[in-house]
């Protein structure tokens, strides 16, 4: 950790379980963040603790000071909840009651739980993809109860969002549940597992989309990404009797050439790591790079059901969406086949919801 101390000049903008502000260190103005419910809330003129690493770095997701502490204003100690420890063994590790552990209300329905009864789950490897995928579920079926599971592979707090809480505002959220290291949903969970039946028994989800919170890691390498975990979430979901929508990442403007048309990432995902079987969805697009794509998606028929999805009226339900949309820099006119590739998964898996399921405990007979 790089440690910092500076005192509080400005608050900024808040949110549900985060705080941004101003720390004047040594005549420095440094843009931090702070989440009240581990650290109290700060107000100015209040001595701060940072840790100014991921920001020191030029870490675009990671680019605040994060407020460790307010030591002279110490918060008091919160209620007793449960025993799941969440960033355990790290200096702020803290303690959460998962769903599943068995002080929580909901451990007697999910004690025996083993069967998501086809419920349709949308899985896609960035966060940014939800807001595109809600998009389409709603545009194709409007009032679904949709439940987002946010996985660990990036952000832990679920706080660090800004985008979950303004879908909840606009009505597009049922509900949340944060599983593995990560927390701050409505439901704790210890595995992906536990989350989805959480989702589906606990907070009546219609539909799951499954993300990384934001902040994804990656290293250029074709298994040193955070996102491969959407295969193994594939896995979870068929294990599971779930239906899984695979999203995959797609872009015509990433000036990368292993993420242009489909992203090596979804390759590796839903073509190596996913055993189990997946709806993949392929966006129906136009030209020479729409051919390029459904080039590109032929390998996953050997291991999933390939799947077309019109993209008509898409662009108009992703401009109209509650939330700005943005992808590694990029707005929705500014990498448009991305957010429309998230929104035909989440317009096909809308159409999974009345459909009963085609066999007890899995997807495809």
């Amino acid at each position: 950790m790089r440690w910092r101390e500076g005192v509080v000049s400005e608050l900024g903008r808040g949110w549900a379980g985060a705080q941004e502000l101003t720390v004047d260190v040594g005549g420095r103005a440094v843009r931090s963040l702070a989440y009240p419910d581990l650290v109290g809330s700060p107000v100015v003129g209040d001595r701060v603790l940072l840790n100014v690493g991921a920001l020191d770095r030029g870490l675009g997701t990671g680019g605040y000071a994060l407020v460790v502490a307010i030591p002279d204003r110490l918060p008091e100690d919160p209620p007793e909840t449960g025993h799941l420890v969440k960033a355990r063994y790290t200096p702020l590790q803290s303690m959460v009651l998962g769903a599943d552990e068995q002080d929580s209300p909901d451990h007697a329905v999910l004690r025996d739980a083993d069967d998501l009864f086809g419920t349709p789950v949308v899985v896609a490897d960035l966060h940014s993809a939800l807001p595109a995928v809600l998009a389409g579920v709603y545009e194709a079926r409007p009032g679904t109860r949709v439940v987002y599971v946010m996985t660990d592979g990036g952000a832990l707090p679920l706080a660090f969002s800004r985008t979950v809480p303004a879908l909840r505002d606009a009505g597009w959220l049922g509900g949340t549940v944060t599983v593995g290291q990560a927390y701050g949903g409505d439901r704790e969970a210890v595995t992906v597992h536990t989350g989805l039946l959480t989702a589906v028994h606990v907070l009546a989800a219609e539909l799951v989309v499954l993300t990384q919170g934001p902040g994804n890691l990656g290293t250029g390498t074709r298994w040193g990404f955070s996102g491969v975990q959407s295969g193994e979430a594939v896995n979870a979901v068929g294990t599971l009797g779930g239906r899984a929508v695979a999203s995959l990442r797609i872009s015509e403007a990433d000036p990368r050439p292993r993420h242009r048309g489909i992203s090596h990432h979804s390759l590796t995902a839903y073509g190596r790591v996913a055993l189990q079987p997946a709806d993949v969805v392929v966006p129906d697009l136009d030209g020479d790079f729409g051919d390029a794509v459904r080039d590109a998606a032929e390998p996953l028929k050997a291991r999933h059901r390939v799947v077309r999805i019109g993209i008509d009226g898409l662009y108009d339900a992703l401009r109209d969406a509650p939330v700005k949309l943005s992808t590694m820099g990029r707005d929705l006119d500014g990498d448009r086949a991305y957010f429309e590739a998230a929104a035909a998964a989440g317009r096909h898996a809308a159409g999974l919801v009345d459909v009963p399921p085609p066999g007890s405990g899995s997807q495809y007979s």
